[in-house]
């Protein structure tokens, strides 16, 4: 331990004289005998403030947390890894970004252990926050965050961080499963429009072989598409890797079934495909979504309804969507209305429904303020996506790969150039 006290000694004297980048020098030096000391480092961590030795507490923080750890020194580590994350400075932490990581990978990791996510969603917030570069940055922390947001729950912490652009990523990995666990979020809250974009991204990113992630999120933007859309296409964009398009369908035919069915408009047929792969879907953790593709095609039938009539009874609504009484048929109404998927209006002395035109004219204020926003933000994601092309094209790897790919001509292949023209 007297190799440790001299380390906490260079630690409080160097980070009080401000000499950060020869203290990073001597802390490089000591790993060895701080994961030789890791069982009694903890201690250690009260002499140090993780304000303004930040550097210091995080090297032998992550020693604390290195190899394996019991339950209980699991617990005893969570709140000074929370604490530390909170209080640290940003600076000297970006000195060692791989230590950061790797602190808060083991700090979830001992939550989960402890079966309490909830405690690690905040910490893994500020985490995130202090790591980043720009909030275009996706860094390795994403997904850890919303998984913690997945297990407690906490649907609306996640939204927090989903409405970033994403521009960089460090490793293909974290880009699948920030937009898996994103799109279950959104599904969770009942954004399907964002669920979608994001299980999009998944299906549609660069692959070489299949993988896991991306046949869940296959499964998922299946059922998706068609509580939202009321369809859904198994034609990709030409811009998917051949891998998923070949694929994907395979590992998910009972889910493209069940897309069939629902086309059909009949609620038996439906209702058979759902039973006949009942235990598939449940053992996807997928019958719940199933459930709401069932409650959506009674709204879809509804909906068409109002295309052909202008009034109708709930029973005879009741008698065309294949529902059991006119009761359930103005519940189903009354939920339609209060989303704004229908206009309507009930009478509830003679059980009648009147259908209505859409009331907005697209001149409010609010309207206004929503479409000049949107214009905004897709005017500055041009100028953005301008800027990454200007880059990439002058990228020396891109336009060295772009050479060896490109045919070569000899200067027969090419008509001569006329000498003169005649006018």
């Amino acid at each position: 331990m007297d190799a440790v006290q001299a380390l906490v000694a260079n630690i409080q004297g160097l980070s009080s004289a401000g000499d950060i980048s020869h203290l990073h020098v001597v802390l490089k030096q000591a790993p060895d005998s701080l994961y030789a000391e890791s069982t009694r480092l903890l201690p250690v961590l009260d002499q140090l403030d993780p304000s303004k030795h930040s550097l210091g507490y995080l090297y032998i923080l992550e020693a604390c947390s290195s190899g394996s750890v019991s339950k209980e020194q699991g617990s005893a580590l969570v709140l000074p890894i929370a604490t530390f994350i909170n209080s640290c400075d940003t600076e000297q932490i970006r000195l060692a970004p791989d230590k950061f990581l790797s602190v808060c990978k083991r700090f979830k990791d001992q939550v989960m252990v402890l079966e309490e996510p909830l405690r690690g969603v905040a910490p893994m917030l500020t985490a995130i926050r202090k790591i980043q570069t720009s909030s275009e940055h996706l860094t390795s922390l994403h997904p850890e965050f919303l998984l913690l947001c997945l297990l407690s729950k906490c649907y609306k912490a996640g939204l927090s961080i989903l409405g970033d652009d994403i521009f960089e990523v460090d490793q293909p990995r974290d880009l699948f499963l920030y937009c898996y666990y994103g799109g279950m979020i959104c599904i969770g809250q009942k954004r399907f429009q964002k669920a979608l974009e994001l299980l999009h991204n998944v299906v549609t990113a660069p692959m070489t072989v299949i993988n896991a992630i991306a046949v869940e999120a296959y499964k998922k933007y299946i059922l998706a598409s068609l509580i939202h859309h009321g369809q859904f296409s198994t034609s990709l964009p030409k811009y998917t890797s051949s891998v998923a398009q070949r694929n994907l369908k395979n590992f998910c035919q009972p889910y493209i079934e069940l897309a069939n069915s629902y086309s059909t408009g009949k609620i038996e047929e439906l209702e058979t495909c759902v039973q006949k792969y009942k235990e598939k879907f449940e053992n996807d953790n997928n019958l719940g979504l199933v459930k709401q593709v069932i409650s959506s095609m009674y709204k879809r039938n509804i909906q068409r309804l109002t295309q052909t009539y202008l009034t109708l009874s709930l029973q005879d609504i009741a008698n065309s969507v294949q529902l059991n009484s006119a009761k359930e048929a103005e519940m189903h109404v009354l939920q339609m209305i209060q989303d704004g998927e229908i206009f309507a209006t009930i009478n509830q002395k003679d059980g009648m429904v009147r259908f209505l035109e859409d009331p907005e004219q697209y001149k409010t204020c609010q309207m206004i303020e929503h479409i000049d926003s949107s214009i905004q933000r897709i005017m500055a994601l041009s100028r953005k996506l301008t800027a990454m092309d200007e880059n990439i094209s002058s990228d020396a790897l891109f336009l060295g790969k772009v050479g060896r790919e490109r045919q070569r001509f000899d200067f027969d292949d090419f008509d001569t150039v006329p000498q003169k023209f005649n006018i």
